[in-house]
């Protein structure tokens, strides 16, 4: 099953992207490889109930059973030590990826309040842009009145573009909606 966007990556974005940057083989486009979304739960240690619904709610929001992460090192400051679980995530690729990324531009970032657009300088400088979120509730399958605590997560786009503008361009030709 071939999600909408797919087949407007083949149809419409792979061709402007070859015009574009004047690749010679089809394969040279880059492509999206994954999105992995990350949630942090800072009160994991006081509430592990946080952490089950954080979760359930990116399970739900993603569609697939998130992992959880734990701490790598001990921090004093923190009260935490290495190996206590203190969030999720959870990666997905192929068509949850493209499911995921249309409903996040089409439904979900025009239900932030204010919203004027992501930031266009969000790139690390190798192809990848990262998202961040301030709540959840901007989903439509997390139902307000059910919510305990508003958590943010981060949305990562991998992509093999070897450079900043080359991604910049995918991800707008696949409808992210930056900023001016």
């Amino acid at each position: 099953m071939a999600s909408r966007l797919q087949e407007k990556y083949t149809q419409q974005v792979a061709p402007a992207m070859m015009e574009k940057f004047g690749y010679k083989n089809i394969m040279e486009i880059p492509k999206l490889d994954k999105i992995v979304i990350n949630m942090g739960v800072g009160n994991a240690k006081e509430n592990p109930k946080g952490l089950e619904k954080a979760v359930e709610e990116m399970e739900i929001i993603s569609g697939q059973k998130p992992v959880t992460t734990k701490a790598r090192k001990s921090v004093a400051n923190f009260k935490l030590r290495e190996g206590m679980p203190i969030g999720a995530k959870v990666t997905l690729r192929s068509d949850k990826m493209y499911y995921f990324l249309d409903k996040l531009v089409s439904v979900s970032l025009p239900r932030v309040r204010d919203f004027r657009g992501v930031n266009p300088n969000a790139f690390d400088g190798r192809g990848n842009y990262a998202l961040g979120l301030k709540e959840q509730i901007i989903f439509p399958e997390i139902e307000y009145d059910k919510i305990d605590q508003v958590r943010g997560m981060d949305v990562i786009f991998v992509t093999t573009a070897k450079t900043d503008e080359e991604a910049r361009e995918l991800l707008k030709l696949l409808g992210m909606p930056f900023s001016k």
